[in-house]
């Protein structure tokens, strides 16, 4: 088995997945049902990738645009690329090449050398990308391993071919502070890039890259501040180049590997010696293939249309592509969570292989209603992954992180948002990491000078996440003050998910046997309650003197509700439903309100605009749902603990047609994909599998909906679960036969909208019986809906 996911999981697949490759699918294979192209004109930098492996740190695509972190990297609706880059992620970025011909002009910039180019002429498939260069009639050909490029040129008759390395661009988020490039051989150059500090991220990073060529080159050439020099064998500093001259011949093919590391140029050459020892452009583009179809095949899918699936395996691919490997083949990394770049390494295995992988990721600012579920039921290993990345990140700089960038803390948005994450992970029995050490950094950003002390990119103060406030009084006021000491500085909607975050860590602590934790965790995840404003009925702002917010307005977006408004955020709270639904008066209330949001949605189609860039539009933004971005995006799932799941069912069908069904460049996620999350909860919603709480329930446990497909078979992870696969079965199901009339749970009857984890983890089949109207009475008794900190 070719490598997977490099820590234990290709050992994993030999002893225990081979079943995998039994699958037969009546239709196209997981992987070729993916569309690369969904929502590509609206893209974020790190959105769109095409020669990728999953988690791969090696994420090489064309940029269509430079110089923004939104409305760069590949843009569909732009007519020229710039370059080609390796790295696409979550504030990081680097390594651009070209090839050209001609009269060189590289030194001039990206908007001189680009090239104008036809999507008629492009091929983009999962894990491989072609397109032709009109301005050189050059065809790029690009693939890759885990950690790295190999691309492939098919050049015309010149006497002036080259490839250039530009270290003079600003490539998504970050300018390129200084590069250096070095002729090893004809044949080989290495070198690295420092990519200038973000806003997010305030250190630079380094990337290393060593890069090798099939054939020799005749010169080796530089620039500088857009000047032609000579330079001998290197080239050093900022607003510098190189480039690669040769001969070509009418359709000769000069291949090229590039090997990226962030720790030295000796460790990409020893990634690239592992990965990638031949030149064979085909078979490493087939092993990618099978390798995202191993991933890909693990949710088996029957029914539905060509598009449904499609559009499924789309989203899958989404929740399994952003979130990036940072660490070498022997497990060494960059550390920059000190005042100093240090190097460490990973432990490694029996094998000598690294126990799992280091990471880079966007936020799990609302994780818990998207991959903590997905991940965790079908790909725990990845989960483990990245909880023993999170552990080693608080073992080196003293804080658990909740969205790391290349090895440093970006303090993005706000909260402890890696506790469910870790807490649900533990609960559901994925374990394989230090307990002791996690609780111990889990707890230590619940308090002052963890990460509730600090508001979005706070680097240099603890003080906008509020703890304080919220420790003595119950609350985090807003305004908090007349400085604004970080982004996301809403009082609001930070008490709302610290009262949550506190009712998670409140369940790791009672199972370590830590009662003293659990009672004060328990407690203070009551302190929603003190921003429900009777007066009004909703959540609402509490300022420094403990008196209400004025004036009201319940959709003003921000000011005290982060990236939302107080109308969305009155269902935040998802540990404790049946508190809120006791606030609000009765189950029958919570209904009425409830569904009356969602009618007032669905005159916008659930979502504040089509595209990121509308989100941004105040008229667009004052709505009470947005399935386009994290904070209201549980809604659905509500109508399960109030008496009337049929509502869980119509509500969560109509947002699947509305936001998670196009299938085109223009339109696909409505908002905001931040790596994976509304893939993830695409996938949910399809399968009708969700988490309210993000698993972090004593027992945790799935809400039902109706799945838009017949059957839906989990293939499970052995080495975590034990029974093999769990099917999903919809007897009648259709367009308009989303309603479930009944449910059996391995041939006995299911009477409630919830199943255990423990219970589907074991195997077996549930069995749903669909139809046109709702069957109010299935599900709807008070002691049938699901587990809630408050009792029923």
């Amino acid at each position: 088995m070719k490598r997977f996911f490099p820590l234990t999981v290709s050992l994993f697949f030999l002893i225990g997945y081979s079943f995998q490759n039994q699958v037969v699918f009546s239709q196209k294979a997981p992987v070729d049902l993916v569309y690369p192209l969904i929502d590509a004109a609206n893209s974020r930098w790190f959105f769109f990738n095409s020669a990728s492996r999953p988690f791969g740190m090696v994420n090489l695509s064309p940029d269509n645009a430079i110089n923004a972190d939104w409305g760069a990297g590949y843009r569909y609706n732009l007519d020229s690329i710039k370059c080609f880059s390796h790295i696409h992620c979550w504030q990081l970025s680097g390594i651009p090449v070209m090839p050209t011909t001609g009269a060189f002009k590289g030194h001039l910039g990206a908007n001189e050398y680009g090239s104008k180019f036809s999507h008629d002429k492009e091929t983009i498939k999962v894990g491989y990308h072609k397109v032709v260069l009109d301005a050189y009639n050059i065809t790029a050909e690009l693939t890759s391993t885990t950690r790295v490029g190999f691309h492939q040129y098919t050049f015309p008759q010149s006497a002036q071919s080259h490839i250039l390395f530009d270290f003079s661009t600003f490539l998504g988020p970050s300018d390129t502070e200084k590069g250096q490039v070095k002729k090893v051989s004809n044949q080989e150059i290495e070198g690295y890039a420092v990519m200038a500090p973000t806003t997010r991220r305030p250190k630079t990073v380094t990337v290393f890259f060593v890069a090798v060529f099939d054939k020799p080159f005749d010169t080796f050439k530089g620039w500088r501040n857009g000047k032609l020099e000579e330079i001998g064998d290197r080239i050093e500093g900022a607003r510098t180049g190189a480039y690669l001259s040769f001969t070509t011949q009418t359709g000769e093919v000069r291949k090229m590997k590039v090997a990226i590391s962030y720790v030295s140029e000796e460790q990409a050459r020893l990634n690239l010696n592992t990965e990638l020892p031949h030149w064979d452009f085909n078979k490493t583009m087939q092993d990618s293939r099978t390798e995202w179809n191993q991933w890909l095949s693990r949710i088996e899918i029957e029914g539905g249309s060509e598009k449904e699936r499609s559009r499924f395996y789309t989203d899958l691919w989404h929740a399994l592509l952003g979130r990036r490997i940072i660490n070498d083949v022997n497990g060494k990394y960059c550390d920059m969570t000190g005042p100093q770049r240090r190097i460490g390494q990973i432990p490694l295995d029996a094998q000598g292989k690294p126990k799992y992988n280091h990471h880079n990721s966007d936020s799990f600012w609302g994780a818990q209603w998207t991959i903590n579920t997905l991940w965790h039921l079908v790909y725990p290993e990845v989960t483990e992954s990245f909880v023993n990345s999170m552990v080693m990140m608080y073992q080196d700089g003293g804080l658990i992180p909740r969205g790391p960038a290349g090895g440093n803390y970006t303090y993005v948005m706000t909260g402890a948002a890696t506790t469910p994450f870790i807490v649900s992970a533990y609960l559901k029995g994925i374990r394989g990491f230090d307990i002791e050490k996690a609780y111990e950094g889990l707890r230590k950003n619940h308090f002052p000078g963890g990460m509730m002390s600090k508001a979005g990119y706070e680097h240099n103060t603890f003080k906008g996440g509020g703890i304080e406030y919220y420790i003595e009084r119950g609350y985090v006021p807003h305004p908090l003050s007349q400085t604004r000491y970080g982004f996301h500085q809403d009082g609001s909607t930070q008490t709302l998910e610290y009262a949550y975050q506190d009712f998670g860590l409140a369940q790791m602590a009672k199972k370590l046997g830590k009662m003293e934790d659990y009672t004060l965790f328990m407690k203070r995840a009551e302190n929603y309650k003190n921003i429900w404003n009777p007066e009004i009925g909703w959540m609402w702002n509490r300022t420094l003197d403990g008196k209400w917010g004025e004036p009201v307005d319940i959709l003003t977006y921000d000011h005290g509700w982060e990236e939302g408004t107080a109308a969305q955020y009155v269902w935040f709270v998802p540990h404790d439903v049946q508190g809120l639904i006791k606030l609000m008066g009765s189950r029958e209330t919570f209904t009425s309100r409830l569904n009356e949001s969602f009618e007032k949605a669905q005159t916008h189609d659930f979502v504040s605009g089509k595209s990121h860039d509308k989100e941004t539009l105040d008229q667009f933004r004052r709505v009470y749902i947005n399935y386009g971005n994290q904070p209201s995006i549980q809604t659905a799932f509500l109508f399960n603990y109030s008496g009337a799941p049929w509502l869980t069912q119509y509500w969560s069908r109509q947002v699947v047609e509305k936001v998670y069904s196009d299938l085109t460049p223009q339109l696909g996620y409505s908002g905001d994909e931040d790596q994976g999350l509304m893939g993830s909860l695409a996938v949910l919603m399809k399968t009708g599998l969700f988490s309210v709480n993000g698993g972090t329930s004593d027992k945790p446990f799935y809400e039902i909906s109706s799945p838009i497909f017949n059957k839906i078979t989990l293939h499970l992870n052995p080495k975590f679960y034990p029974g093999g696969k769990f099917v999903i079965a919809a007897k009648n199901n259709g367009p308009q036969n989303y309603y479930i009339q009944s449910a059996t749970l391995n041939g006995k009857a299911l009477n409630q909208s919830w199943l255990l984890h423990e219970t589907l983890v074991k195997g077996g089949k549930m069995t749903l019986q669909l139809g046109p109207k709702p069957n109010k009475s299935w599900a709807s008794k008070p002691e049938q809906a699901p587990p809630s900190m408050t009792a029923k």
